[in-house]
């Protein structure tokens, strides 16, 4: 069974975390032929599958918590269900394009490729996104939170997430392999919204569970302490995608 991370702080995860740029999708669709149906694994609140139903007919959306389904923004054509990356109940040869967004590196790599084989057309598309570390345009602050995560609540996170810190380089990906590209995500945040994307966190919530107490609480003193006043500011987060196509 995968591991359900982010069911305690589903609403927060909704609020604060990061959408996916318009190019991305763009690019990932100049190589999907047909454009019947996605399956969006792992869907988490639904950023990934919203943007797929621009596209094709029909979305199939799927995450192990039913709390981070409800969260999810309903339309007519995805379906939301509670389902693994391995087990789903979809009939052989059903997807033209498989999509993970920011979960491939909880997944059970060779039971999830065999679920794939099985529910994709000959020739569909698999695309595994991530984001690293958040970036800021302001030295200071770059510190204060490169601190924070490698120092503060680095141990608490799960040993997956070096996929992550490695941009996938590492992870298995059994597929033809298409030309891979680099994008970045965009924000302006104020101090709040920076905040609440810390708490949304695994490690923060690992943290918490040992601790007793929020770390965040402390980090907001000193971004608060580098960043005077309640502008917004800008940052980035480093994307990186792994392309490629089924064989059967």
């Amino acid at each position: 069974m995968a591991k359900d991370l982010f069911s305690n702080q589903a609403s927060l995860y909704a609020q604060y975390r990061p959408g996916y740029p318009p190019g991305l999708f763009e690019y990932i669709l100049q190589h999907v032929k047909n454009k019947q149906q996605a399956w969006d694994c792992a869907t988490g609140n639904g950023q990934a599958a919203v943007e797929l139903a621009k596209y094709f007919d029909k979305v199939m959306a799927t995450d192990i918590s039913e709390k981070q389904l409800q969260q999810a923004q309903p339309l007519e054509n995805i379906t939301y269900s509670v389902a693994t990356a391995e087990q789903t109940p979809f009939a052989d040869n059903s997807f033209d394009c498989i999509t993970v967004a920011q979960a491939y590196h909880w997944f059970k790599f060779d039971a999830f490729e065999q679920e794939v084989k099985r529910v994709a057309k000959p020739g569909a598309i698999v695309a595994i996104w991530g984001y690293s570390l958040v970036v800021c345009e302001d030295a200071a602050l770059n510190t204060i939170i490169n601190t924070f995560y490698r120092e503060t609540v680095g141990a608490y996170w799960d040993k997956e997430r070096r996929y992550v810190d490695e941009h996938y380089t590492t992870v298995p990906f059994p597929y033809e392999p298409l030309p891979a590209k680099e994008f970045q995500i965009k924000v302006q945040w104020n101090k709040a919204q920076l905040t609440g994307y810390f708490n949304t966190w695994s490690s923060v919530q690992h943290f918490i569970k040992a601790n007793g107490y929020n770390p965040v609480t402390e980090l907001a003193a000193l971004i608060d302490a580098a960043w005077q006043g309640d502008e917004y500011r800008n940052f980035y987060f480093p994307l990186f995608i792994k392309l490629g196509r089924v064989q059967k």
